[in-house]
């Protein structure tokens, strides 16, 4: 077995959970260095990996100042921070496995793809999604013809109203201009998955949708800033920051999120909940994502989706999908897919082999983070697997939440050549 190299920039949650993957994955890979700006979870990976200190490094500038340490860059920074250091690295010949999304903005989206294809690398980004046995086994479905031709799909996105008042309303992703848009954030996995599953290109998008709930009118009467301050209605309300964070001491994600450390104490959640968004009342923090969202798309051929993006459940993605021949029906928790064929009477079950039911991000997305480090394993070694995407693909799925929340935005359907027209404008006027 052929091991591959690896450099790691950003060691947060996604950088850390990757490379703990490559760990596991036992002669396939090995990482030989890695940045991060926070000391804790530079100095986690850096024993995982036994790493000596000149190969840790603060920011990745340094790093990727040096000659080619490895065959593979894995970019986890923040989303406005995938740009800068993903140029670099193509330079510099690093195949790389990117974050989603590629980047908040159009054209660096596209930048970042006709650098790669002059260079000549593989970029993988991460739409974990496509590696899950779940969504496979909806795929292998749709193209062994048992529902005949895709006609329409419905597909649900049950964000969960903890995980969205965690993630979207006190978290990295609160506001849409220090990260980026809901939709492209949360839901260009859907996005990515709808276009994979129909198989043609997209054409149309039309969408609605607003922040609703976790708004300031809506905070409880007399509610303090800080949850930890006394609030009145603090031992009935289910965002209850002192609950979830301190209290709780088996929910890791929660806090390593908001300490920003790989192995909080109490006190370091004391001092979170105190100090920064994390503690604060969830109707009194700077988001301004939306809460809700729906999606309408057309393909080519008149093949039509909807997709629903909602804070307001318990949290999984559904999905229905209907041919000429028969409907699929399926949930992520749910290691069956329901298959009704036209005249029959009653619907068949088909098992989801290898399924891991929790689709959560503690669950690595339902084996699809797993899924996605042996599938880029894979393609360095030269072999690229069914459902594996180039950069050029990613990134005209990535146009499907650009266009939709212009429309969202400007209340019109939009054509996804809209943004191919202004993406070619803008590299013929910088070049």
């Amino acid at each position: 077995m052929e091991k591959k190299k690896l450099i790691v920039i950003g060691c947060g949650a996604r950088g850390k959970a990757y490379a703990s993957i490559a760990k596991e994955m036992e002669g396939c890979f090995e990482v030989v260095a890695i940045a991060e700006p926070l000391k804790e979870r530079r100095e986690h990976l850096q024993k995982l990996w036994n790493l000596p200190e000149e190969r840790c490094f603060s920011s990745w500038e340094p790093l990727l100042a040096l000659p080619r340490l490895a065959d593979a860059a894995v970019i986890a920074t923040m989303d406005r921070d995938h740009t800068a250091p993903a140029m670099k690295a193509i330079e510099k010949g690093y195949h790389l496995l990117l974050e989603k999304p590629v980047s908040p903005v159009p054209e660096e989206c596209f930048a970042i793809e006709r650098a790669a294809n002059l260079r000549g690398v593989e970029v993988l980004v991460c739409h974990v999604l496509r590696y899950t046995p779940f969504f496979r086994a909806v795929k292998r479905v749709i193209d062994s013809g048992m529902l005949g031709e895709v006609v329409n799909i419905q597909h649900t996105e049950g964000v969960g109203n903890l995980h969205q008042s965690h993630s979207f309303v006190r978290g990295n992703w609160k506001n849409s201009q220090e990260s980026s848009f809901m939709l492209l954030q949360k839901s260009c996995h859907d996005m990515d998955i709808l276009a994979w599953l129909v198989g043609k290109p997209c054409l149309r998008a039309q969408s609605f949708g607003s922040l609703t709930y976790f708004r300031e009118e809506n905070a409880p009467k007399g509610a303090p800033e800080r949850c930890m301050d006394g609030c009145p209605v603090g031992e009935s309300c289910r965002f209850n920051a002192v609950r979830l964070y301190l209290d709780d001491k088996k929910n890791g994600w929660f806090r390593g999120a908001a300490t920003r450390m790989p192995s909080p104490t109490d006190a370091d959640v004391e001092h979170a909940l105190r100090t920064t968004e994390y503690g604060k009342c969830v109707f009194r923090c700077s988001n301004d994502v939306v809460d809700h969202q729906v999606v309408n798309l057309e393909f080519e051929g008149g093949v039509t989706a909807s997709f629903t993006m909602s804070a307001f459940c318990r949290g999984t993605r559904t999905i229905r999908v209907m041919g000429t021949e028969g409907e699929l029906t399926a949930e992520m928790k749910n290691p069956m897919l329901g298959i009704l064929r036209f005249g029959e009477k009653e619907y068949q079950e088909i098992p989801v082999s290898d399924m891991v039911t929790d689709d959560s991000i503690v669950g690595g997305h339902g084996g699809g983070d797993q899924g996605i480090m042996h599938a880029f394993y894979e393609l360095l070694c030269g072999r690229r697997a069914s459902g594996v995407c180039d950069i050029g693909e990613t990134c005209r799925n990535h146009m499907i939440a650009f266009a939709a929340e212009r429309s969202r935005l400007e209340g019109r359907v939009v054509c996804l050549s809209e943004y191919e027209d202004e993406g070619e404008k803008q590299w013929k006027e910088k070049n």
